[in-house]
């Protein structure tokens, strides 16, 4: 089976949720989250982490895992802006199926936090 790397950045609260499904999973969007967005390269997600999350939450984190190569063939790569701003539009109701999709564990590769001064 081959995978295929991707990338999640996330918030504090986010984070936890994942350690509590022990590294395996992401958790269920909430009501007003219709699409679950991996993305597909470290740059961007480090962007994301750092320029909207901490912003926003005080944390970012960035996450990689592996996916079923066959799984990420269902959904079209999106460009959202510059070319390495790549991401797929997963919906919501297709999370359970990402997160059976996961090969290995979910692991953190690099945190930014809001100064404290």
């Amino acid at each position: 089976m081959s995978t295929t790397t991707l990338y999640r950045p996330v918030g504090l609260k986010e984070l936890e949720l994942i350690q509590q499904l022990e590294w395996r999973a992401f958790p269920p969007r909430l009501p007003q989250q219709p699409i679950f967005y991996p993305v597909l390269n470290e740059e961007y997600a480090r962007q994301i982490a750092r320029d909207w999350n901490v912003r926003a939450t005080g944390a970012g984190f960035v996450t990689r895992f592996e996916v079923n190569t066959e799984f990420f063939k269902r959904y079209p790569v999106r460009i959202v802006g510059a070319s390495t701003h790549s991401e797929l539009w997963i919906p919501a109701e297709d999370l359970h199926e990402l997160n059976s999709s996961i090969v290995g564990t979910i692991v953190v590769i690099a945190e930014y936090r809001a100064d404290s001064g």
